[in-house]
C-alpha cells in the first residue's frame, strides 16, 4: 500500500509520522477518531487536513499493527 500522504522527517516532531509534512501526527488523528470525533469534526478543527488524510492515517495505523510472530519448533 502506498502512503503518499504520510511523511516522517527526522527534524520534525522527532521523526513521528505526520500528515503531508504538517505538524499533525498520525497518532493525533487516530486518537481523535478513537475519541469519537467524526471526519467533519476533525476537518473543522484542523482545516489543513482533508478527509483523504484522515482515511490514510487510519490505514497507516492499521498497517503498522500488521505484525506476525512465528514460533520456532522445539527440537526433539
Amino acid at each position: 500500500m502506498d502512503f503518499d500522504r504520510i511523511t516522517a522527517e527526522p527534524d520534525k516532531l522527532e521523526g513521528r509520522p505526520t500528515i503531508r509534512g504538517l505538524r499533525i501526527t498520525v497518532e493525533t488523528v487516530v486518537r481523535l477518531v478513537a475519541a469519537g470525533w467524526s471526519f467533519d469534526d476533525i476537518v473543522s478543527d484542523y482545516p489543513d487536513l482533508e478527509r483523504a488524510d484522515i482515511k490514510q492515517a487510519l490505514e497507516y495505523a492499521a498497517a503498522s499493527t500488521n505484525v506476525h510472530y512465528y514460533r520456532l519448533r522445539e527440537t526433539a
